[in-house]
């Protein structure tokens, strides 16, 4: 959420897929955390499953977000 809110205010499309692309990759960060976190008996299975699929969710809907702003840029 900091990244996108970081590069919204960059005010320039490139500077915002920039940020957007870190936020993307903090989804995948945090998939792997859950991993850990599952190992180590912090959260139940369900838990994991549950989080971890919004994390992708999250990272495909960065994603989209990404392709649009770069097919406005080519326009």
């Amino acid at each position: 959420m900091h990244n996108i809110a970081e590069g919204f205010d960059s005010e320039t499309n490139n500077e915002f897929v920039r940020f957007l692309r870190y936020a993307k990759r903090s989804c995948s960060e945090v998939q792997s955390e859950l991993y850990m976190a599952v190992d180590q008996r912090h959260i139940t299975k369900a838990e994991f499953r549950d989080v971890y699929d919004h994390a992708g969710r999250t990272r495909a809907a960065i994603r989209g977000f990404i392709n649009y702003l770069l097919a406005y840029e080519k326009d």
